[in-house]
């Protein structure tokens, strides 16, 4: 069935619909992807945090077969890098020093989100490469339109970053550090896969904060107000801490309360009757992503039983495939998350500014790679086989 030829561009998710969008981003393909769902994107806006206000000027483009709408594409006119993980302040600056303007720039992503997950989506039935060259052609022309430096793709699927390159667009790699589930029964047999000395580090930093509080996992109905109010204040202070600037208000968390309460897992931490810390996850099809932890008392080992062990533990439980833990943070590895590769694509619209990011990326890409495999080798914590 064709497309329409017209690509439409929506200053609110809610312009395209839910039926319309999730139709997109019930691809199989995406694995059921949080991220990327009408409803995590409609309430990124409807609280106030993903808008134009904020330097997050929605831009959603969709195209439309006889059937409805048949691909969409998260966008945003930036004013700024923030929120965003994958870091191009010194191409901003060198911009601007020899007398461009970067921004407004725009940018397909998850707002606020480090997860890998897919920008082009495409309903299932349609032209696949038909529909991509359209949304990113739509893409490109709205750049135009708005003198935009660039347009910037993060933490696309590995196809879709593939393909984007294809189409000429630079292709920029850096790392996370994920855990990988080899089929274990329980939390034992993961452990039974370290080295011995890991194990024992492992049990002992679980021993002594599980020995200081009362650990629960909650989702679903289980989340209430009272749980969201504990946790704002554990994300307001990790961000004050950082000297950063929080990207999501209150409203945000109620509203994730609301509508994807089932998509949430809420590790909390209480000591003496007093919830002292918590880490938020969202479920995906195959995976489970952490996202933010926050805490109001130093107590040791905590924050790796919060987000790192209580999480390996819930996926194997529920048969996940992976947990993803957020952006940086090599002591990760030594927790079992071991380096993985993570993708963005980048189109720049004056070639004095595209030559250089294309060599920059280039460079840059060779030596990820090459830290990604030095660091397995010399820090994993898995048993090594005898050769």
């Amino acid at each position: 069935m064709s497309l329409k030829a017209a690509v439409k561009v929506s200053r609110r998710i809610a312009e395209i619909g839910r039926a319309g969008w999730d139709a997109c981003a019930a691809n199989p393909d995406y694995a059921a992807n949080p991220f990327v769902s009408f409803d995590f994107l409609d309430i990124a806006e409807e609280a106030g945090c993903a808008v134009e206000r904020t330097g997050w000027g929605p831009q959603h483009l969709s195209v439309e077969d006889a059937e409805g709408v048949a691909a969409v594409m998260p966008l945003y006119l930036k004013s700024h890098s923030q929120g965003e993980y994958i870091f191009d302040h010194s191409w901003a600056e060198a911009y601007e020093r020899a007398g461009g303007r970067y921004y407004p720039k725009l940018l397909s992503a998850a707002p606020f989100t480090p997860a890998t997950g897919p920008r082009l989506l495409v309903r299932p039935g349609v032209d696949l490469d038909a529909a991509r060259k359209t949304l990113l052609g739509g893409a490109v022309a709205l750049c135009e339109r708005y003198d935009a430096s660039s347009l910037h793709i993060n933490f696309p699927s590995p196809k879709e970053w593939a393909w984007l390159g294809a189409q000429g667009l630079a292709l920029r790699e850096g790392q996370q550090y994920h855990w990988e589930n080899a089929g274990y029964a329980d939390f034992e047999a993961f452990l039974a896969a370290l080295s011995s000395g890991r194990r024992k580090t492992i049990r002992r930093e679980r021993r002594d904060a599980q020995g200081v509080v009362d650990i629960v996992a909650l989702t679903g109905a289980d989340i209430t107000e009272e749980h969201w109010d504990a946790f704002y204040a554990f994300y307001m202070d990790t961000g004050s801490r950082k000297w950063g600037r929080p990207y999501l208000n209150r409203l945000f968390f109620s509203l994730l309360g609301e509508r994807m309460a089932d998509r949430v897992l809420l590790l909390m931490a209480r000591r003496n009757g007093r919830w002292v810390a918590g880490a938020l996850n969202l479920i995906g099809g195959d995976c489970l992503y952490g996202r933010n932890w926050g805490c109001v008392e130093d107590i040791p080992f905590l924050h790796f039983e919060l987000c790192y062990y209580q999480a390996i533990e819930w996926a194997i439980g529920r048969g996940l495939a992976r947990v993803e833990a957020g952006a940086q943070g090599q002591h990760k590895i030594a927790r079992g998350y071991l380096p993985s590769p993570v993708h963005s694509a980048h189109y720049i619209a004056d070639p004095m500014l595209r030559g250089p990011v294309e060599d920059f990326v280039a460079r840059e890409r060779a030596a990820v790679e090459g830290e990604m495999e030095w660091l397995a080798e010399e820090f994993s914590p898995f048993r090594q086989e005898p050769s």
